[in-house]
């Protein structure tokens, strides 16, 4: 019980304190990259490409417009996964990229 002139937890606070007990922060951050796709890569590789998922032990699947795209995008993964992991604590460890339509309307 709650002392009578104690303040309530911020909702922020709470959820933060929630999702570190259980585990959960690691993975709500690698979801955050599919989030923030074209915030990280810019505009050009987020003009033909399109993250799906992130599995829990880091592999990152995207969806790649073409082929030869995604050929030049596997040859920069290394910088990629850089700008990616930055200040996370749920790093992705490899991205596949999955030459193949992309899934967005017009």
């Amino acid at each position: 019980m709650k002392n009578p002139g104690s303040r309530p937890t911020p909702l922020a606070d709470a959820l933060a304190s929630f999702l570190s007990q259980k585990g959960l922060q690691r993975r709500v951050e690698q979801a955050g990259i599919v989030e923030d796709w074209a915030a990280l890569v810019g505009p050009q590789i987020a003009a033909v490409t399109e993250p799906e998922s992130v599995t829990p032990d880091g592999v990152l699947r995207v969806r790649v417009a073409t082929a030869p795209w995604a050929t030049e995008l596997s040859l920069m993964s290394p910088r990629i996964l850089r700008l990616l992991n930055e200040g996370r604590k749920g790093r992705v460890k490899e991205i596949r990229w999955v030459a193949g339509p992309l899934g967005r309307r017009p």
